[in-house]
């Protein structure tokens, strides 16, 4: 391939094998992890709509554990703030990776994920404002619609666009990791309570000392542990969503593998942890979130309510062109072209997966209305009907690329010498493709 300046770059190459094996390691556990959710959320949504919605309700508000700390907290809450944080610290790890040995490592490789990201955030929170600007009461759900819910996301991909190339996989798993960390700066900053100065300094003592315990090697668990769930108190009693705490850890926690070291701290903690992330605190979070009662509820009066208008259509609409109008951008500012096999229609397909909206898209909703009000009913009701129909309009688009992403597989699994490394990462083809721009 030639070198210097006369080198084109190409968006969505083909990704290094080391990359592609990993990166199919993730996916499967968040697609079961997503067929998990789904489940919940189904279970909270029938129980909700029974003769017995009192009982679900009833159990989500039942209230558990210590008042120091303000810690006498609803099954509810515990799982808004408690297990969430462990999704939110395996968000951390993923992004820690990604900005210092993966993809977002160099200015030019994450220049078009991370663009694409605020893109797809930034578009779905103005038209939302611009839907509800003149009612007060429903501007603080402008967070609502800008998170992609990577677990719903995947598994979707994984029933229309089993072919997909890794690519666009690794870009839709990096965009969304980018949209957690920003969406939960959004909740530390816009959604967060009246603070208390005495609890932020001690929980970032704390981010000192497990810093200094990282840099110096420190491993036993008995040590991290007792030090986590106190930083996850201090950041709950300071008035700041305590889910915060999981991503600061995160972000806190080595990456880079020492002289001999198989695995660094965060590859181990990440391969231990998504696991539960995924398939216990993600999906009772879930149940705890989903139920909402439709019986009885006037689809127009749903429909003719500002919030429920802003959250349908800045997933639909904005997270779609929010993402797919900044990459096309990006691509030509770079003077790029799309990897082999690729057209503007995929791209325009991975925009409208990301406009599936679920589990921050819940939490948000929870932190901007009050529960039991009409405006918390109707987001919620936005939140599955947005998810759903961006959904389906994704599967319609790709599902029209099938055949071209078949080749395209075949093409990457031919395996002539049987190693279980496919030939064009060996035969002299540029195994990292070009890097995205």
């Amino acid at each position: 391939m030639p070198s210097g300046s006369s080198q084109l770059r190409v968006a969505f190459g083909r990704l290094p094998w080391s990359e592609r094996t990993r990166l199919s390691t993730v996916l499967k556990r968040e697609v079961v992890g997503g067929i998990l959710l789904l489940l919940a959320a189904t279970i909270a949504l029938i129980w909700a709509n029974t003769p017995w919605r009192n009982s679900y309700f009833d159990f989500g508000a039942i209230s558990v554990g210590p008042h120091w700390f303000d810690l006498h907290l609803s099954l509810a809450q515990w799982a808004a703030e408690g297990l969430l944080a462990i999704f939110f610290f395996v968000a951390g790890l993923e992004l820690k990776r990604e900005l210092v040995v993966g993809s977002l490592r160099k200015p030019s490789d994450a220049l078009l994920p991370v663009a694409a990201a605020v893109g797809g955030m930034v578009l779905p929170a103005l038209l939302y404002l611009s839907l509800t600007w003149s009612y007060s009461s429903a501007r603080n759900g402008w967070g609502i619609p800008i998170a992609t819910d990577i677990a719903f996301a995947l598994a979707v991909l994984a029933l229309v666009g089993r072919g997909l190339p890794p690519a666009l996989r690794a870009f839709l798993l990096t965009l969304a990791v980018v949209d957690d960390l920003v969406a939960i700066v959004i909740i530390a900053i816009f959604y967060s309570k009246t603070l208390e100065p005495k609890w932020l300094l001690a929980a970032l003592l704390l981010v000192v000392c497990y810093v200094g315990l990282q840099r110096l090697r420190v491993r036993r668990a008995v040590i991290y542990v007792p030090l986590a769930l106190a930083l996850w108190g201090c950041v709950h009693a300071s008035g700041v969503h305590a889910t915060v705490a999981g991503v600061v850890l995160g972000l806190a926690t080595r990456v880079v593998r020492d002289a001999g070291e198989e695995r660094s701290p965060a590859e181990r903690l990440e391969e231990r942890i998504r696991p539960i992330s995924a398939g216990i605190a993600v999906p009772i979070f879930a149940f705890f979130a989903a139920g909402v009662t439709v019986v009885g509820i006037s689809i127009s009066a749903v429909i003719a309510d500002p919030v429920s208008r802003g959250i349908g259509l800045g997933l639909v609409v904005g997270k779609c062109l929010g993402i797919f109008l900044t990459t096309y951008v990006v691509v030509r500012f770079t003077r790029a072209k799309l990897g082999e096999g690729l057209n503007w229609l995929d791209i325009f397909g991975v925009s409208l997966i990301a406009g599936i909206g679920f589990t921050v898209a819940l939490l948000i909703a929870q932190l901007s209305f009050a529960l039991g009000t009409a405006q918390a009913t109707d987001a919620k009701i936005a939140i599955f009907a947005g998810s759903l129909c961006a959904a389906l309009l994704a599967a319609t688009v790709l599902g029209r690329r099938a055949r071209a992403y078949r080749v395209l597989a075949l093409t990457e699994d031919i395996d002539r010498n049987g190693d279980g490394i496919g030939d064009v990462y060996q035969d002299g083809v540029d195994s990292a493709g070009v890097q995205d721009a």
